[in-house]
């Protein structure tokens, strides 16, 4: 009996046979989300619980076989589906889906981590709590994923990334032992801070198997406005005052470039995208929350859009109405990905700039491209809030677009990393590092830290088992 063969029998005895797929149609798992790259598993392995996670850790560990943990594999960068050799198992968590425990006092809730992102918004809420966290794939996403990859959606600018929001984890390490740090605590001051590395790792240095997050009241009223604006200046402008008007009430500030909204128009005429006739080159959607009353928060927000017109800096503006009118705006932003990937393939970047930066970055890596890639179409959209923005780059009108990423998208990738070098930036903001941007990790991080990240990556991974060849290449 060889290797494989042994392990695959244990695996069917920690998770049972039905848990244990390696026939029949097995895309969901090996396939990721933006249908890039499709690999091959020996296995997927779907626990039930974190002691199964541990067993199965453990027994992979022994035959020396590395492990894909996979949470709703909604990735960008792909980081949670196998290589292409059939030798690594795929850890699928989406069986371990309950909430744990919400406690109100604390404001804290308790979860495993292959609950789905809007399971826990929904169970929150019916529950009088708001759990901030929200992105586009918020149906399909889970929270370890989210942990892994530190993401972070559309409310970043009030409530922070995925860390902020995390109290403590359960892990399961690369041995197979089960680190429980699940104390709720705000305050804990006893060494490293084991949280804090595991989050944002994408599962090279553990199984991320439970969550507890921070909750808050839920707001007393929620404003939502669609706004025209001149410039990326006008919109940085608008953004100061929002700061100043608005303060913490200040939750989402999206940014959407006409093109990005053109796309919307043609691929989902259902949808009504205001100010399309006017052609304006930005919109932007920005979100109000306040604790005290409806009146209050309108009064506010209606000031701040008078004041923004006064200074030219809103050209127009609509105010949702209702919740269902407040939806179908957030859904005009969240609908840009979805319809350019209807457009075609495309290539993208993740990328942070300072806020006050962003327009001289985007005016100068908007021509560099235009003069290399004539024609090239660019759909700039994203959280200008917090200074990340999903600057992708599209095929011209009528060109191929597969032979376009197969053959420019190098290039194109150079000249916008440089520019966010140039600049101070991030050449990932939320989306991670995965196999996709780990070459370019190397050559845009310094290498003190690319050294501090591998010394840790052996310390605690010594047989690179753990989602070998994402973050970091192979040594």
């Amino acid at each position: 009996m060889n290797t494989h063969t042994k392990l695959l029998e244990q695996l069917r005895t920690i998770v049972g046979s039905a848990n244990v797929l390696t026939e029949g149609d097995l895309r969901a798992f090996e396939q990721d989300w933006r249908k890039r790259e499709t690999g091959k598993s020996l296995a997927v392995v779907r626990p039930a619980n974190t002691p199964e996670v541990a067993a199965v850790v453990k027994a992979c560990a022994a035959a020396a076989v590395s492990i894909v943990p996979q949470g709703g594999n909604t990735g960008m960068v792909v980081g949670s589906t196998p290589d292409a050799s059939g030798t690594q198992v795929v850890l699928s968590l989406q069986r371990m889906n309950q909430v744990r425990a919400l406690d109100g006092a604390n404001l804290t809730v308790t979860v495993d981590a292959g609950c789905v992102l809007q399971a826990i918004q929904e169970t929150c809420e019916k529950a009088g709590y708001l759990f901030p966290l929200s992105m586009a794939s918020e149906g399909s996403c889970t929270i370890g994923g989210n942990l892994g990859t530190n993401a972070g959606g559309t409310q970043v600018v009030r409530y922070g990334n995925t860390r902020e929001l995390c109290l403590g984890l359960e892990v399961v390490t690369p041995q197979g032992e089960i680190w429980d740090g699940l104390s709720g605590l705000r305050k804990d001051n006893t060494g490293y801070d084991l949280r804090h590395l595991m989050i944002g790792s994408e599962g090279t240095l553990g199984v991320i198997t439970g969550a507890i997050m921070k909750l808050y009241p839920l707001p007393a009223a929620q404003l939502t406005a669609f706004a025209a604006v001149p410039s990326l200046e006008a919109a940085v402008q608008l953004l100061g005052l929002a700061h100043q008007h608005l303060s913490a009430g200040l939750t989402g500030f999206e940014v959407m470039g006409t093109f990005a909204l053109s796309l919307v128009t043609k691929h989902f005429p259902q949808q009504r995208v205001p100010f399309q006739e006017g052609d304006q080159p930005y919109c932007v959607v920005l979100e109000n929350s306040d604790t005290e009353s409806e009146v209050h928060a309108r009064e506010r927000f209606e000031r701040l859009l008078e004041v923004a017109m006064e200074q030219g800096c809103v050209l127009d503006a609509v105010v949702a109405e209702s919740i269902t009118q407040a939806r179908a705006l957030w859904h005009i932003r969240e609908s840009i990905p979805l319809a350019q990937a209807q457009e075609g393939l495309n290539i993208k970047h993740d990328i942070s700039i300072a806020v006050s930066r962003i327009p001289e970055f985007v005016r100068l890596t908007d021509a560099q491209l235009q003069s290399a890639y004539p024609g090239a179409r660019l759909v700039n959209y994203g959280h200008l809030g917090d200074g990340n923005l999903h600057y992708n780059v599209q095929a011209p009108p009528g060109a191929d677009a597969e032979a376009f990423l197969r053959d420019d998208e190098a290039g194109v990738n150079t000249i916008v990393y440089d520019m966010v070098d140039r600049f101070n930036g991030s050449i990932s903001a939320e989306h991670g590092v995965g196999s996709l941007k780990r070459e370019k990790l190397e050559q845009h991080k310094s290498p003190v830290a690319l050294h501090m990240m591998r010394s840790i990556k052996r310390a605690l991974d010594p047989q690179n088992t753990m989602n070998p060849g994402r973050v970091l290449s192979k040594e």
